[in-house]
C-alpha cells in the first residue's frame, strides 16, 4: 500500500463538479492499493499517517502529527482519495502498466478499511473521494511538505 501524503492549508475532491470531500488544514492522502496488500498494510499505514510528524510545534519545528494537532484543539483533518495510478509502472515504454495495482474487488475494501482505521486513530471522521470515480482534486500545499509512504505485504 502506498500513500502520497501532502501537508495542506486546504484540499477538496469533487466528482462531476460536485464537492464530495474537503478539509481545511491537515493532510491530503492519495492512496494506492497493491495487488498483494492485506489489512496489515492498511493498519500500518493508518498509524503512520496519524502519527507522521510534519506539523510545526510551538518552536516552529516539524514535531507534531495530525493527531497531536487534533488533541491540542488545532484545526486539523485528513482527506483520503483513492489513486490506483500510484502503482503505474513505466519500466517499458511511455504507457503506464498498472499490473501491480489491486483490482477494484480487492482495492475498494482495503481502501475503506484504511479510512476506518484512520478514523479510529484520529477520533474523528475522515472525508474521502469516491472510489473508482473520475475525480478532481484541489489543494493548497503547505510548505510544501510531500512524503511517499509505502509498505508491501511480506
Amino acid at each position: 500500500m502506498v500513500a502520497l501524503v501532502q501537508r495542506v492549508k486546504s484540499a477538496s475532491v469533487a466528482v462531476a463538479e460536485e464537492q464530495v470531500g474537503a478539509i481545511d488544514a491537515g493532510l491530503l492522502v492519495l492512496l494506492g492499493v497493491h495487488k498483494m496488500d492485506t489489512e496489515a498494510e492498511a493498519a500500518w499505514l493508518a498509524r503512520k499517517v496519524a502519527t507522521l510528524r510534519v506539523f510545526p510545534d510551538e518552536h516552529g519545528r516539524m514535531n507534531d502529527s495530525v493527531r497531536d494537532q487534533i488533541e491540542q484543539g488545532e484545526p486539523a483533518a485528513v482527506l483520503v482519495v483513492s489513486q490506483f495510478t500510484l502503482y503505474g509502472s513505466l519500466k517499458k515504454g511511455t504507457r503506464p502498466s498498472y499490473s501491480d495495482a489491486a483490482g477494484p474487488d480487492k482495492a475498494e475494501p482495503l481502501y475503506k478499511r484504511f479510512v476506518a482505521l484512520l478514523e479510529n486513530e484520529l477520533g474523528q471522521p475522515v472525508p474521502t473521494g469516491v472510489f473508482g470515480a473520475q475525480m478532481q482534486v484541489a489543494l493548497v500545499n503547505d510548505g510544501p511538505v510531500t512524503l511517499w509512504l509505502e509498505r508491501r505485504a511480506n
